[in-house]
């Protein structure tokens, strides 16, 4: 296994360290008042961490090329479960969206399987229609109809975030293989100027843009859980209060377990610990691209890009929103906020990257050449 490679599974491994820690850290008290447990949230995420441990397992031992055969069929199954969510007495209704099935304590977010599942589908389709993507029909019109669909029904539930990250990541694959900047220009600034049209028009939403447009001023309102985050952060100044000693957790800042965990990070580990974190997923979006590059076909070389992107997004959003850099969104914080779904996901994700390493023997040249041609060429 070489230093690429080794140093994923660390940073994973970290991560996951970390995240485990700073649960209990932040979840402690919670637990205890709703569920009598203190260790109840912690004993959740281990269980769905093991379960993730035998997926990531699963997902490097088989050769990653056989997913072509089977990523239309992930892409349908993810999409009857996103419909199925939709619908009441089926999808579970929290906080006002649908975004869950489940029985009891369990619960699952096909919006997870749906990032995954159309990331190895858009790897397969570009990687096949690799000749043809300069023509709008092929290279452009049929994947961005699928993707439309993906983005729709989660957008339904609804969820902006993960409809945003699904959308960048997406453009973000078919940029890299290619595409023509005249038909994804256009697109972008069309969906761009429709999201903003759906989140002015809803009351939530246009709640949240505004206090980020002005924190302090709606800081007992919308901006309540950023101006209490950005609280948390300086506090924890250079060195922080020391494990454990965050006043913030202390139901000042509401679910500081999930989304927002990183705040907590920064006030008991100090900048230090905030910059460290950074630093592992730079590393890990690092090694990511250096695996993607040196699979042996483009399938391989897509769909490690698209993981690579799918976690330094979801990463990226994160802190932006809780440093007040992007309005409000629901994303967790990969391998580190408490959620079965899309630790398990992600853990699935990392070791679909393995795979690629362990599969990927020195590439074609000519595929290598196409490869870092292809931009070039068609714009």
């Amino acid at each position: 296994m070489n230093k690429a490679a080794i140093t994923l599974l660390t940073i994973m491994l970290v991560l996951l360290t970390i995240g485990v820690v700073m649960l209990f850290s932040t979840s402690a008290l919670y637990a205890k008042d709703r569920y009598g447990d203190q260790h109840y949230l912690l004993k959740r995420q281990l269980a769905w961490m093991l379960v993730g441990a035998v997926g990531c397992g699963m997902a490097a031992s088989f050769p990653y090329p056989k997913l072509r055969g089977v990523c239309t069929a992930m892409l349908v199954v993810a999409g009857v479960m996103l419909a199925l969510a939709l619908v009441p007495h089926i999808g579970l209704k929290v906080g006002g969206a649908r975004r869950w099935l489940g029985f009891g304590p369990m619960r699952f977010q096909p919006s997870e399987l749906g990032k995954l599942a159309l990331v190895v589908w858009l790897a397969h389709w570009l990687a096949k229609e690799k000749r043809r993507l300069d023509r709008f029909s092929r290279g452009f019109a049929i994947p961005m109809g699928v993707v439309g669909i993906m983005l729709l029904l989660i957008l339904a539930e609804p969820d902006f975030g993960s409809t945003a990250l699904m959308a960048s990541v997406s453009f973000a694959m078919m940029y890299i293989a290619g595409v023509r900047l005249r038909f994804l220009v256009p697109t972008i600034l069309s969906g761009v100027a429709g999201f903003a049209t759906l989140v002015i028009h809803n009351p939530t939403r246009a709640a949240r843009l505004m206090a980020f447009m002005d924190l302090e001023k709606y800081k007992q309102g919308a901006g309540y859980q950023v101006w209490q985050a950005i609280l948390a952060f300086g506090s924890g100044g250079f060195n922080g209060l020391g494990l454990g000693n965050s006043l913030q957790k202390m139901f000042y800042l509401p679910e500081a377990h999930t989304d927002f965990i990183f705040p907590i990070i920064g006030e008991e580990l100090g900048l230090v610990g905030t910059l460290a974190i950074l630093l592992a997923f730079a590393l890990l979006m690092v090694c990511a691209v250096v695996i993607s590059l040196r699979a042996s076909d483009l399938f391989g070389q897509y769909l490690g890009m698209g993981i690579a992107v799918l976690l330094a997004m979801q990463a990226l959003i994160n802190i932006g929103v809780v440093t007040a850099w992007l309005p409000t969104k629901g994303l967790p914080l990969p391998f580190i906020s408490f959620g079965g779904s899309n630790l398990v996901l992600n853990m699935v994700a990392i070791g679909l990257l393995l795979n690629i390493y362990r599969h990927g023997s020195a590439e074609a040249e000519s595929e290598e050449q196409e490869f870092f041609a292809r931009r070039s060429s068609l714009t």
